[in-house]
């Protein structure tokens, strides 16, 4: 039987690691548009978005963290093989989408792994329905609404700027330091709050907790492991998310951010795991589509929605496929 607090630390180092690639493989969410419509450049963008990724977690509550946590999975039947095996196969999912640039989902590939590795283990008996409703429902409607959000914002704002000149794409530029930090501090709220749950989750599973909350240095180790993922960026997914749709100019950059950081930020305070990723991509898409529907490349778009459908069916495989090699070594 291997040691409870070897397996913690184990499970802390991954949660840790899953952080980290998730802050890297995300930061394009939040600096794309802004280095795209040259607002800021693009190492200034990423130490803004890395520190407000940082300070996200701590402000907003912890909604996400108990949904990830508590409310997948029975916390009192599940094993820590079963967790480590979910995070595990996210953290692949995340390293191989990362190299080929596809823009996916760390939610997504967090859920699926949880829910293979737990179904490989036992029964649905592991699975709490609701949760997984719950979960569903934020990520299927999450993208939908930022689009609708940013198609709306950008027709608002070419109303209000009827008339201007070229010149106010400086005030543009400048509103982005206020929109593009807001979506920072969204999107490390939302995403933080998921290695957060794993490692309580796997503190009661292990007993060192007896009921689920967070400690303070949870919060505290998960925020500056996606500040730090961040900060050093993921090159090849901010070239998909800042020109491949179409030429991002400042209007377009100040509307998707806004409009994604509302959507993320309010999925956060309900406790609905989102993915950041398909967000800012819809977001982007209704700024373009409420532009001019024929400058967006819609094909490229269809590719991320091909990806949404798939990150949970082969991440759950995965977790299984990762829980059948890791149970000999772990144990039940």
């Amino acid at each position: 039987m291997v040691d409870p607090l070897l397996l913690f630390a184990l499970l802390l180092l991954l949660a840790l690691s899953f952080a980290f690639l998730n802050g890297f493989h995300d930061a394009a969410n939040v600096v794309a548009t802004m280095i795209a419509s040259r607002a800021l450049s693009p190492r200034a963008a990423l130490v803004l978005a890395a520190l407000a990724n940082g300070i996200g977690p701590l402000l907003f509550g912890v909604a996400v963290a108990t949904t990830i946590g508590k409310e997948i999975l029975e916390p009192q039947a599940v094993t820590i093989t079963v967790v480590i095996a979910g995070l595990v196969s996210a953290s692949i999912w995340n390293l191989v989408t990362w190299w080929f640039g596809i823009p996916s989902s760390s939610s997504h590939a967090l859920t699926g792994g949880l829910v293979g590795s737990a179904l490989i283990f036992g029964s649905l008996r592991l699975l709490k329905p609701e949760g997984l409703a719950k979960v569903g429902l934020a990520l299927l409607l999450s993208p939908i609404l930022g689009f609708i959000a940013s198609w709306l914002i950008l027709r608002l704002l070419f109303y209000l700027s009827r008339g201007a000149s070229p010149r106010i794409n400086n005030t543009f530029n400048r509103l982005q330091l206020a929109t593009g930090t807001a979506l920072a501090l969204a999107h490390g709220t939302n995403d933080a709050q998921k290695p957060m749950g794993i490692i309580t989750l796997g503190l009661v599973t292990l007993g060192f907790q007896s009921d689920f909350h967070i400690p303070l240095w949870v919060m505290l180790s998960s925020a500056a492991a996606i500040g730090l993922g961040t900060a050093l960026g993921g090159w090849r997914i901010i070239h998909t998310l800042g020109g491949r749709f179409y030429r991002v100019r400042p209007i377009h950059s100040l509307t998707s951010q806004l409009a994604s950081g509302l959507v993320i930020l309010a999925a956060s305070v309900l406790g609905g795991p989102v993915s950041t990723t398909h967000v800012v991509s819809a977001s982007i898409v209704g700024a373009g589509a409420a532009h001019r529907k024929s400058m967006v490349r819609w094909h490229h778009f269809v590719d991320i929605g091909v990806a949404w459908l798939i990150t949970i069916p082969l991440t759950a495989l995965l977790g299984a496929g990762c829980y059948l090699l890791l149970r000999p070594f772990l144990g039940f």
